[in-house]
């Protein structure tokens, strides 16, 4: 951790309205939600020199992993936060964010914990909220059942949808792949993938609290949850 302090950003909320100012060199500002080990940061930063990628990861080893391996590759264009994605209107004003990665988030299966899905329209609306006009979310889940309640999600709320794929590596390897995304190529599950574009019809803040959801249970298979299993969580473990 103390040898990549300098790619964390211990107090985000400072930098809310000065992302832009603080880095002009940047073209744009993207953000990933969840970034685990760190493999599709690393890679993606080093892929897009001009923009500045802010990597996302709750879990402290994770996070040491994912800056350790930005650091071994001195990117100097990507920054670590230890934050939640509920808060992200507390360090991102209105219109500072081009686009937002989510990449294999915990499906939540469970219809009582549907809120806490990544693609949920309580969050779908904090993302229009920092988004640009024209933002992007890209969304990729080995879940079948997560992408198609999360396609209807994203109609209801407004976004333009394109490039939706639910087999995104059919014809091979296609773009940078996370560790998880790895893994289940090689097991030849199929991955699911869309494009999310914020429009002038797209539900924000302040549109007020999205509608309760009922019924929102979603069926097996639950293989990306199954990855936060404790017999994983071990395995992570002894990774480290």
């Amino acid at each position: 951790m103390d040898r990549c302090a300098d790619l964390l950003i211990e107090d985000p909320q400072s930098m809310k309205g000065k992302w832009r100012q603080e880095n002009p060199e940047f073209r744009e500002i993207h953000v990933e939600l969840g970034c685990g080990k760190g493999t599709f940061t690393a890679a993606k930063a080093e892929e897009e020199p001009e923009v500045l990628l802010i990597a996302v990861e709750k879990v402290p080893e994770a996070l040491v992993m994912a800056m350790e391996k930005a650091k071994d590759k001195n990117l100097s264009n990507v920054r670590f936060l230890d934050f939640d994605a509920a808060g992200l209107a507390d360090i991102f004003d209105a219109g500072e964010v081009d686009r937002i990665y989510i990449n294999f988030c915990d499906p939540w299966p469970k219809s009582h914990d549907a809120k806490h899905r990544l693609t949920a329209p309580g969050f779908l609306r904090k993302y229009a909220d920092v988004l640009t006009e024209k933002g992007q979310i890209y969304f990729k889940t080995d879940n079948d059942p997560l992408f198609e309640w999360s396609l209807q999600k994203f109609e209801e709320e407004g976004w333009e949808l394109t490039d939706v794929n639910r087999d995104l590596h059919k014809e091979g390897p296609c773009g940078i792949m996370t560790d998880y995304e790895a893994k289940f190529y090689a097991q030849h599950i199929s991955i699911n993938q869309l494009i999310a574009t914020k429009t002038t019809e797209t539900k924000d803040g302040s549109d007020g609290e999205p509608p309760r959801m009922y019924q929102a249970g979603i069926a097996r298979p639950y293989r990306t949850s199954e990855l936060f299993s404790e017999g994983h969580k071990q395995e992570e473990e002894a990774d480290v």
